[in-house]
C-alpha cells in the first residue's frame, strides 16, 4: 500500500512538472514576464527637472528585459522627490532628486522591487 501511494505522489509531481514546463515553453520562457504584457510606465506627472537640481546614477543589478527596467524605474518614481530614468542597455539609473541624494535609500526602493544596486562610479 505504501509503494502505490509513493508512486501515486511521484506521478503527480511528474504531471504537475511536465504541465508547467510545457506552459512556459509555449510562452516562450524568459523571466519575469518577458512575453506577457509589458509592464506600463506609472509616468512623472507634476515632476518638472528644473525643480530636481541633484543628479546621481546607479547601477541595477539583475535586469534582464524591459519589464525589468520598468519595474525599477516604477519603484523610484513613486517617490515625490525623485525622477528615474533607467537604461537597460547602460544597467543604470539616473535619478533627479530635490535633495542630496541618499544613496542607501535609493539602493532600498531598488532592492525593495527585486533587484540590486550600488553608485555607479564603484
Amino acid at each position: 500500500m505504501k509503494d502505490i501511494v509513493t508512486i501515486a505522489v511521484l506521478i503527480i509531481v511528474i504531471a504537475a512538472a511536465a504541465f508547467i514546463t510545457v506552459k512556459k515553453l509555449r510562452r516562450g520562457g524568459g523571466c519575469c514576464g518577458e512575453h506577457e504584457a509589458s509592464v506600463k510606465s506609472r509616468g512623472t506627472k507634476g515632476k518638472h527637472k528644473a525643480e530636481l537640481p541633484y543628479e546621481t546614477t546607479l547601477k541595477i543589478l539583475g535586469m534582464t528585459c524591459e519589464n525589468c527596467a520598468k519595474r525599477v524605474e516604477n519603484a523610484l518614481n513613486e517617490n515625490d522627490d525623485i525622477l528615474a530614468s533607467v537604461s537597460l542597455s547602460k544597467g543604470t539609473a539616473k535619478i533627479l532628486t530635490k535633495t542630496e541624494p541618499d544613496i542607501k535609500c535609493l539602493c532600498a526602493i531598488v532592492s525593495k522591487a527585486g533587484y540590486g544596486a550600488t553608485p555607479a562610479d564603484s
